[in-house]
């Protein structure tokens, strides 16, 4: 089905905004600089924003889902389905869901892992949603690397992580309350948890090797890799050097820097754009945005915050619409080797998202096109002809 979408202000490839028709056949973007007297279809989006839809690297809230109150537990089924609505009713077309696996049991555990790969790879040509997985490794789990190098010759992982949580886990036990949520989350008791840990800590011996493993087998694989939470330069260039091409949550400014000036894309969570800092003590991803030292933002727990944040970084950081927006677009696009979507462009993939931008700071979504099908519209008084 040919469509046409009419009278709206188009994001074009070159940054610039300016009202003009875009069109869509067989899942792609056409040359629209003609009208096109054969669409079957023609959408009046007078006044609205027309942008390329969102590629979410990061996207946390799958495991919300998951669990969405203490002790409940919802199929990996049903939480993908939730989650992939919420997803393109926020204009988000790509979406690599964020599964941990740890060396905890539990949510985070094999079983649950398991459960979910299963369930995305069942489910997958049934969402609206193009839905991919971003694998974050705990580097402790040194046990599960097999698993992890069996998923991705399986071709079950889109996007592997390191990530080495261990600090921060060994902090937070001090707060009991805490402490309580992470046993919780784990399936055993508070005693339990912290013997867990204490052993847990005695496996460093592998860690290296099996990193250096799995960092081989993706790049074989052309599975893009990204390091998580790098504490400084040194740190970034050994990852680097493995073949992480991706810096997710830099700690502190200096990481950041070193890796843009090395090229490397940074990643950094949208939702503290919203709050203008972060939850604990790294670099804020608003000061990164304002200095240039981050490149994408990733919704982490928070899906509607992709949306808001390139408004929030326009109107109030003074950072232009048309960069910020492509830190959700194109640039995570290309840092996943998405060479067809992330711009509005002839060629590329019609993943489009229609934004009413009327209210500041309350941008709303009233349609998302996937591969030029119509997954989420809401009445926002504009017409459809035929």
């Amino acid at each position: 089905m040919k469509l046409s979408l009419t009278g709206g202000r188009v994001l074009q490839a070159d940054g610039t905004i300016t009202e003009t028709r875009v069109d869509f056949d067989g899942g792609e973007i056409q040359n629209f600089a003609q009208p096109d007297t054969t669409a079957s279809r023609s959408w009046d989006v007078s006044g609205h924003l027309v942008l390329p839809a969102i590629v979410d690297l990061h996207g946390g809230a799958l495991e919300r889902h998951m669990i969405s109150r203490p002790g409940g537990k919802t199929s990996p089924k049903l939480a993908l389905q939730d989650s992939d609505r919420q997803l393109v009713a926020n204009g988000i077309a790509t979406a690599y869901h964020a599964i941990t696996y740890s060396w905890e049991p539990g949510l985070r555990g094999r079983d649950a892992v398991v459960g979910l790969l299963e369930a995305a790879e069942r489910m997958r040509p049934h969402l609206m949603c193009d839905t991919r997985v971003h694998l974050r490794w705990e580097q402790y789990n040194t046990p599960g690397a097999a698993d992890v190098a069996e998923w991705m010759k399986r071709g079950k992982i889109d996007l592997l992580a390191f990530n080495d949580h261990m600090n921060l886990i060994r902090r937070a036990l001090a707060d009991p309350q805490k402490l309580a949520q992470y046993a919780a989350r784990a399936g055993l008791t508070v005693a339990a948890y912290l013997d867990l840990v204490d052993e847990v800590e005695t496996r460093t011996t592998g860690i290296r090797a099996k990193t250096e493993w799995l960092a081989m087998l993706a790049g074989q694989r052309s599975i893009s890799c990204t390091s998580h939470g790098d504490g400084s330069p040194d740190i970034r260039a050994d990852f680097a050097r493995l073949g992480a091409g991706l810096c997710a949550s830099p700690r502190n400014t200096q990481t950041a820097r070193h890796a843009r000036h090395m090229e490397t894309p940074v990643m950094m969570g949208a939702p503290d754009v919203l709050r203008g800092r972060d939850l604990g003590d790294r670099l804020c991803a608003t000061t990164a945005v304002e200095q240039g030292l981050c490149s994408i933002l990733t919704s982490d727990d928070d899906c509607p915050s992709l949306l808001q944040a390139p408004f929030k970084l326009a109107a109030e950081n003074g950072i232009d619409f048309a960069t910020a927006w492509n830190m959700v677009s194109k640039n995570p696009a290309t840092a996943a080797r998405l060479q067809d979507r992330g711009q509005i462009k002839p060629g590329q993939r019609a993943d489009v998202v229609v934004v009413d931008d009327k209210v500041p700071g309350c941008p709303q979504v009233v349609a998302t096109f996937v591969a030029g099908q119509p997954v989420h519209l809401i009445d926002a008084g504009y017409r459809m002809c035929a």
